[in-house]
Parts: structure tokens; sequence; C-alpha cells
């Protein structure tokens, strides 16, 4: 726990060892780099050269190559050629599963290599196999016989490597003795790093992905501990959430897991994998990069933000590897172990209509007289008005400050909001629900008269610049005082664009959900904000994308919690960013299975490039499309084949008759 106390209520950036990538410095406190990977066949030299400009234009860092077999890694030498003979020196990447052979010929000839220790050596046919401890140890020295040729090649031609865990490749042997769990990610990579430092080679690089950012978080902390514990020393860290998806979910999943990280000081180089062209990756990357940016004093590592450092917090309640919910009282639907709350802040609407709902789920159908609730509605409004005017849909209810809820028209509706302040010292408060803000950590000493009240929700924000931790602080010393009350995380953006807006959110936010606090959420925008945002979309322009600012924010506000899977309001899709190994339009392909399978509440769909990433990499997934050949698709149940070598034409037809087989089909 030491390794992670100060970082727990501050910033403060984990020092790791220095790794030299060609001419580019990572980890001692560098900047985080941000990465790549590119899609086109290797074998096409120029498609593959002239994808990689794109994205070294675009502020990739490093650029990753798929080499799945001898001959692909053999063409890197031609790709890096072209590169250079165009004025290009950025560092290339081969990414190697299964071959031995082909990530010896790479490392020869690029500047790193990225193995995955699941498939490098190892083989998975998703057997359960005993091992004694002596056979255990049998294995690890076939892995060391078969692993130490390329650490040698690495070692002599100054080649740096990534040793790359991912949770749903995890051989059958590590599988076996430690299950598909953050523990076996770990000690999957270990077996590797220990033969690694056996032969004196420390130009090495370490990452944890998965495509659910719980695993991964818990997975890089525990790598972190174990590094620290077994040698003293921790290498650089790569991350990423893999298989993340496209558009506003890729975008949120990835920030969730890979900002709840960073606000650590987690963090060496990233990668945002999104089923979308890899050029478009590095707007995100940097995105997320850019709030830690100037933060940590580089000789120390420590916050520059000298002047609002918190005071220590007792950390014997927190545990940063096992996520375990904070436990709270139910107030109505709100805390005791119920599924956390969406408050959509529509205090800025000049006017609201029943309209003004239709972008937090409810629409009203004039003709019937009804109401149509969506799956991702939100539960409550804030108001600062006394009346919205109209009659409500039944599962909706208002929050509004004091002084309107006093003249209110209905009890059972609409419930009040305080300041802390005024809260300590009122008398008359609601029957039902009061919600109580506290900006933290300024106003903690209400904490504790606030609690003595009954059915308080407390609603945490801070204005810091180290707004999470100062909230996870205040979280920390509720579990600390043995205060109960349901806890609503308040985030406001004040950034420009959408993707801005959706990595704050999910990493304000998502870091304190993966960390068990939070009962309910409210994001909303700063006045400055949301005018930018009101006036963009009123001129026509494709801002948020074509989302009002309350429908925006409403569906991050879903996001977030199914990424943190705390709350699930929709179909989840597991789908990998594409590479050189592709066998259909990917892209393409998740449109038109989103199309048709985006009603279908709770089930996760993978849909996979190839045979590397599937079925392996969609551990999660309840059904899968893979890629098995030109035109062929396998689809899967949970990690089972169902059916193989599927036409294309049809493929997706057929997955959602398997759905229907499986009772897990609804008609739209």
């Amino acid at each position: 726990m030491e390794l992670f106390a100060e970082s727990l209520t501050q910033y403060k950036r984990l020092l790791t060892k220095e790794v030299k990538i060609g001419d580019l410095l990572l980890g001692n406190n560098h900047p985080v780099r941000v990465q790549t990977m590119t899609t086109t066949d290797t074998m096409d030299t120029i498609a593959t050269v002239e994808q990689t400009i794109r994205c070294i234009e675009a502020g990739a860092e490093l650029v990753r190559i798929t080499a799945p077999s001898k001959k692909e890694a053999e063409n890197l030498l031609n790709i890096k050629n072209e590169l250079k003979k165009r004025g290009y020196t950025t560092p290339l990447v081969a990414d190697i599963h299964f071959t031995p052979n082909a990530a010896e010929v790479a490392a020869r000839i690029i500047e790193k290599v990225r193995v995955n220790p699941g498939n490098y050596v190892d083989k998975k046919k998703f057997e359960q196999i005993e091992y004694t401890d002596a056979e255990y140890a049998e294995e690890i020295d076939r892995i060391r016989d078969r692993f130490t040729p390329l650490v040698k090649i690495c070692k002599e031609y100054g080649t740096a490597m990534r040793i790359g865990t991912n949770h749903g490749s995890l051989s059958d042997r590590i599988m076996s003795r430690y299950g598909d769990t953050p523990i076996g990610m770990v000690e999957s990579a270990m077996e590797f790093l220990r033969i690694a430092r056996s032969e004196s080679y420390h130009q090495i690089i370490l990452s944890m992905k998965a495509s659910n950012p719980q695993v991964m978080v818990q997975a890089y902390r525990l790598l972190i501990k174990t590094m620290q514990d077994e040698f003293g020393e921790i290498y650089p860290l790569h991350l990423g959430v893999t298989e993340a998806g496209d558009g506003e979910e890729g975008r949120i999943k990835s920030a969730v897991g890979i900002g709840t990280l960073m606000e650590d000081g987690i963090g060496d180089t990233i990668r945002v994998s999104l089923t979308e062209d890899p050029e478009l990756e590095i707007p995100v990357c940097r995105d997320i990069v850019k709030r830690y940016e100037n933060k940590v004093d580089k000789s120390t590592g420590l916050n520059v933000d000298k002047e609002n450092i918190p005071a220590p917090v007792n950390l014997s309640t927190y545990n940063p590897f096992n996520f375990k919910r904070h436990r709270t009282v139910a107030v109505n639907n709100i805390g005791g172990g119920q599924v956390p709350v969406v408050i959509a802040d529509l205090s800025k609407v000049a006017h609201i209509t029943p309209a003004s709902l239709k972008g937090i789920g409810y629409i009203y159908n004039e003709a019937d007289d009804k109401w149509n609730i969506a799956d991702a509605a939100a539960d409550y409004i804030y108001i600062n008005q006394p009346d919205i005017g109209f009659a409500l849909p039944g599962t909706l209810k208002v929050i509004t400050p004091y002084e309107h809820w006093k003249n209110a028209p209905d009890a059972n509706k609409y419930f009040p909001i305080y300041c802390a302040e005024h809260f300590a010292a009122i008398e008359q408060t609601d029957s039902a629900i009061n919600f109580v803000m506290i900006d933290c950590p300024q106003e903690e000493q209400y904490l504790q008269r606030a609690a003595q009240k009954q059915n308080v929700v407390l609603c945490l924000s801070s204005t810091q610049k180290n707004a999470m931790q100062t909230v996870r602080a205040t979280c920390i010393k509720l579990q600390q005082e043995h205060i109960t009350a349901p806890i609503v995380l308040i985030t406001d953006s004040n950034w420009s664009t959408a993707d801005e807006h959706l990595i704050h959110y999910a990493t304000e936010t998502g870091a304190l959900f993966l960390d068990g606090f939070g009962d309910g959420i409210c994001l909303g925008m700063t006045a400055n904000a949301y005018t930018q945002a009101a006036t963009l979309n009123a001129s026509g322009r494709n801002y948020l994308n074509n989302q009002s600012p309350e429908q925006f924010v409403n569906n991050t506000a879903f996001s977030i919690l199914q990424a943190t899977r705390m709350r699930i309001s929709k179909t989840e899709y597991i789908s990998c960013p594409s590479c050189g190994r592709t066998l259909f339009d990917l892209q393409e392909t998740t449109t038109k299975i989103r199309s048709v399978t985006n009603h279908l509440k709770g089930v996760k769909i993978a849909i996979m490039g190839c045979i590397v990433n599937g079925p392996g990499e969609m551990a999660d997934a309840d059904f899968g499309y893979v890629g098995s050949g030109p035109g062929k698709i396998t689809l899967y149940r949970g990690k089972e084949v169902v059916k193989r070598n599927v036409n294309s034409e049809v493929a997706v037809d057929e997955l959602i008759n398997l759905l229907k087989e499986n009772e897990a089909w609804v008609e739209p």
C-alpha cells in the first residue's frame, strides 16, 4: 500500500526505469508517449508506409505493425527503408503473437518487438490441466529455452521489447493455476520478465490489457506492486483497454481504464484502441495525455500544485487491488447496493418542455398522452426553479434548490438540494431525500453533521486541480468515519471538444467507480462550455456528435456506468481495432452488427478481425463473430465454436439465429 499511498490523494508520477526505443526515451519521468497500430497488409509496403506517415503526422511517437509470420517480419526492412527515404525515423514496433521466429527476425530490423506471453510459447486450447510443481517448473524451463534467443538478439541489437499480457489470451497453463484473474495476468508477464532479467536485459516495457477496465486497472496496480516487491524497481508501462470499440463508447471505455491509471501517475506510453482508422486514435491519446503535462516536477515526480495537497488519509480500509463497493445505506432508490442513479442537469435549459426530456430518455407521445421511456433514461433531473409546469413521467423525479422546493407542487416528485453550510444549520428537511452538496475538501467539516440527519445523499465534487484524488480522499474518510450516506459524484467540464468532455467525465468519475465509490452520477458543463455547445449546435455544426448538451451528457453518464460495470443499460461490443491480419472490413461490419443488435440490453458481442484476437481476446463476450479466412466467419458462444467458415454475406443473419437459439434475442 505504501507504494500507492501518495498518489491516492494527490497526483504523483510513478517513477519507472528508462528505456530507449531508437532515439526515443520512455519512462523515468519522460513525457507519456502516444502510439497506434497500422491496419494495412504488412506485405503491402507502400500502403503500410503511407498509413504510418499519416499516423506520424497525426502525432504518433511509435507505430506498431503486425508481423504474424516470418515473411511479414522480413518485409519490415523494406517498410523501414522506405520511411527513412521519405525522411521519417519514428520508431517501429513489430507485433508478434504465435511465431517466435518472426520475432527473432523483426528484432534485428526495427526498434521494438511486442510479444504476448499467453501465446508466444504456450498454446491455448481452453483445456484445464492440473500441473504438479515439478511439471510447472518444467514448463517454465521450456519457456526459458524458447524465449531466451529473442532476449539475446534484442540485447545484441539494442532492440526494446514489450511483454504484453492480454486478459483474454492467458495460456491454459496460467489459467489452470491462477484462473482468469489479474494475478494470472501479472504472473504471465513476470515469468518472461524474470527470464529477461536473468540475461541482464532491461529494455522492457510491460502491459496488462483487458476489455474490462476494472480487470485492467487491478492488473496494472498488482503488477507494479509485484515488481517493486520482487525487484525493487518498476519497468515502464504501456496502457490500453483492448478491443474498446468505436465512437463515444470506445473513447469512454478507453478513458475510464487509461485515465484511472493516469490519475494515479501510472503510465509511460498509451494507445487508445478504436475500431477506426489508426490516425484517429492519436488525437484521443493526446487529449488524455495533455491533462497531465506540466503537472509534476520532473526532478521529483511530485505534484507542482503545492498549495492544494490534501492532508494525509488513513488508508487502512482502501484496497487498490480488489474491487469492493463502498457500503452505503439506501435512501429511496439511491445507495444500499442498488445500481447508481443518473441525474440529468437541466438547470441551464431556459424553458423546460416535454421535448426537453427527449435527450435524457423520455419521449412524449401527444396523441395518446403517454411517455416512452428508454433504457438509458435519467432517474432524476436537476432544475433551478420550483415547478416544471407539466406532468412528469412516472419514474422521473426532480431535484431543486431548497428555496424552490418549499413551493414545489408535489412532495413525492420534488426533492431539495442544499449547500453544506445551509443544511447543517437548517431544521426543516424533506422526509424522503435530502441532497447535500459538498465541495471537497473545503466543506468536509460538514460531513458528520449532515450524516447525523435523516435521508441524506451526499453530492461530492471538487474545484481543486486534482479533483478526482480529492474526492477519493473524502470517500476514504467517509469509510474511516463510518458515514454510510449514499454518494453522488458530480463532475462539470470546462473543456471545448466532444472528445475532451468525454475523457474528462470518464476519467474523473470512472476512476472513482472503479474504486467502488459512487451511488449516483451527475455530469454537467460550466456556463462557458454549455454556451459554446449550444451555440455550435444552433449553427448546424457537428458538435457533440449532433446531440444536445443534455443528450450528450446523459448518454455519457450511462456509458461510464456500463464501462465500469456498475449499471448495464445497453448492448456491449468488444470490437478489435483492426490490423494487417484483419480478414474483413471491421468498421463496416461492426456498424452493421450494431445496427441490428443494439437493442439487446446486457448482451456482450465480440467482433474480431482474425483468429489472433478471437476467441482469446473476447474473454468477456457472450457471443463472438471472428474472421477465420478471406470471406469466412466463425461464430462463438462464449469460447465455444458454434459454426465454422460461415460465408460473410450471411454471417450477420447467422449471428442473429445464434442469439435466438440461445434466448438472447428480443424483437426490436
